[in-house]
């Protein structure tokens, strides 16, 4: 396994968001955590990327404990996080985007061609300011610069979030693709049909606990699961 959590517990305060939940994905595979908002999906996130400190438990990643290290050292380590909020650089090209991302990450696979290949429109807008794309661009431009790091997992957090229907089918197809090029990931989503489409195994958290876990083939069969768990 690239990635387990062994009770990791995280609090705001006095209040504990996350339960001594465990949680393993391995190398080559597309993980899902799954919830409804305020399940704690998101702080689990932010607990790998060492965003927020964990109160216990570890965070064992190619065999490093890295609980608690700070989001830069966790970058460096071979972790890539693409936040709800996209956070792309707004002033700079979408080349410049990746080639920062490319000056800070590790040598591998993926280059402005293979990403281009994945994400067309980055190679066709590549001296646009990212200020000037689309939401959904600017979704694209954020995932294409977690690759241009060439991580060994990379953390998307609600990439579907806000995407009108077609666009959100684009970036579904980007993760099925990248999925097939054995891209590492472990993926937030509320749309838990998608996610179910394109993980391999997934996780379902309620209130900070881990309620479910198993085959994303296994969990969508359980559709009284999913209403308990997932329906709004």
């Amino acid at each position: 396994m690239i990635l387990q959590l062994e009770g990791l517990e995280v609090c705001y305060g006095k209040s504990t968001a996350i339960h001594g939940i465990d949680l393993e994905v391995a190398e080559g595979e597309v993980a899902a955590l799954l919830g409804r908002n305020g399940s704690g999906r998101s702080t689990t996130l932010k607990a790998i990327m060492g965003l927020v400190p964990p109160k216990a438990g570890r965070v064992c990643f190619a065999g490093a404990d890295i609980a608690g290290w700070p989001p830069y050292r966790t970058a460096r380590a071979g972790i890539a996080y693409v936040p709800e909020e996209r956070r792309v650089f707004a002033n700079l090209s979408v080349a410049e985007n990746l080639a920062l991302a490319a000056m800070r990450g590790r040598p591998g696979y993926w280059n402005p061609a293979r990403i281009g290949e994945i994400f067309p429109i980055l190679t066709e807008r590549a001296r646009q300011p990212a200020r000037t794309l689309s939401g959904g661009q600017q979704q694209m431009l954020a995932i294409g610069r977690a690759l241009a790091a060439n991580p060994g997992l990379i953390l998307l957090d609600e990439p579907l979030e806000g995407l009108a229907p077609s666009v959100a089918l684009n970036v579904e197809d980007a993760i099925l693709a990248l999925k097939e090029r054995g891209t590492t990931m472990l993926l937030v989503e509320h749309n838990s049909e998608m996610a179910l489409r394109v993980a391999d195994r997934a996780s379902i958290l309620e209130l900070g606990t881990v309620v479910a876990s198993g085959t994303a083939a296994e969990l969508s069969a359980d559709t009284a699961l999913v209403h308990r768990y997932l329906a709004v």
